[in-house]
């Protein structure tokens, strides 16, 4: 019996002491770069400012009320003597305005930072820099992120390449169910619906490989929907699309159709060319119900 009981003590034990190695390791990895935390352009390291900025003005409150919490409930716990306890209830109008007052003046100084810093921050406000927009058009499909360069007339699946320090003008739109495009390092996470089209500008401020997914659950292969946006210099860039154009297949109406179909951890994969106006048919058609942006122009060419 006491055998037995050791045993389950024991497990119970370790049990316990396995919890702190699961919140350490947990802190190691929210500590590791590749979010939000660790800002790889303008925008990003906006938004970790207006972060920081929210949490510092909402510990001003938070802080106080938890210690005066438990100053309380130490002085006024029943074994001590020398405090004075009164069952009598009094109004106090000095408490009340302390009470409201400094709640009132936070939510009043925390509503001005992040109203600025949004209008600030708005999607669509160009990036302010030395070279020209880089345009790409972006379509969440079931499971995968297609990009599209219109002034390249290029495209490639779950690969993002930009040239670095340079703004990146998107157009996103969804050819299937809601999603929402997001690279955490370049900063605003953005929805990408059906028949809609949303706009978002980013920027690197140098080379790297950041990390991008579809924040909104949209079925079986959300998890597996990444991709890696890859921040090169202009002169790597104008090589990539080089080489692009000079191998693979093109994106045409009958591809397009066959790519659109549902598919999960689909490999990196690049068009030399695309079908005009591809992105504009696929908002239109998505928008009247037509699953398949090719399906118009493949009837009619088939009659």
């Amino acid at each position: 019996m006491s055998r037995a009981t050791d045993r389950r003590n024991g497990l119970r034990g370790s049990g316990l002491r396995r919890w702190p190695v699961v919140g350490a390791a947990a802190l190691v990895a929210s500590c590791q770069p590749a979010g939000i935390l660790d800002p790889r352009g303008p925008i990003a390291a906006a938004e970790r400012l207006l972060l920081i900025n929210s949490t510092a003005i909402m510990l001003v409150v938070v802080v106080p009320v938890i210690l005066a919490t438990l100053a309380f409930a130490w002085w006024y716990r029943s074994s001590n003597p020398r405090a004075s306890r009164s069952p009598d209830v009094v109004y106090e109008g000095r408490i009340e305005f302390v009470t409201w007052s400094i709640p009132a003046l936070t939510v009043i100084l925390l509503g001005g930072v992040i109203w600025i810093s949004s209008h600030q921050l708005d999607p669509r406000a160009p990036i302010a820099a030395d070279a020209d927009p880089l345009r790409v058009d972006v379509v969440a499909l079931d499971w995968k992120w297609l990009f599209i360069y219109p002034d390249q007339g290029v495209a490639a699946v779950n690969q993002l390449v930009i040239p670095a320090e340079t703004p990146v003008n998107f157009r996103i739109t969804s050819a299937t169910v809601m999603n929402s495009f997001f690279i955490p390092q370049l900063g605003s996470q953005i929805y990408a619906m059906g028949g809609m089209t949303t706009h978002l500008n980013l920027l690197a401020d140098g080379p790297g490989e950041f990390p991008g997914f579809s924040a909104n659950y949209s079925g079986d292969g959300f998890s597996q929907m990444r991709f890696i946006a890859k921040a090169v210099p202009a002169g790597d860039f104008d090589a990539w699309v080089a080489q692009v154009r000079g191998a693979g297949s093109a994106l045409d109406d009958a591809a397009y159709a066959e790519l659109a179909r549902p598919s999960i951890a689909v490999p990196p994969t690049t068009y030399r060319s695309v079908a005009p106006q591809l992105f504009e048919r696929i908002v239109d058609q998505t928008a009247s119900g037509a699953k398949e942006a090719g399906a118009g122009a493949a009837q009619q060419a088939g009659g």
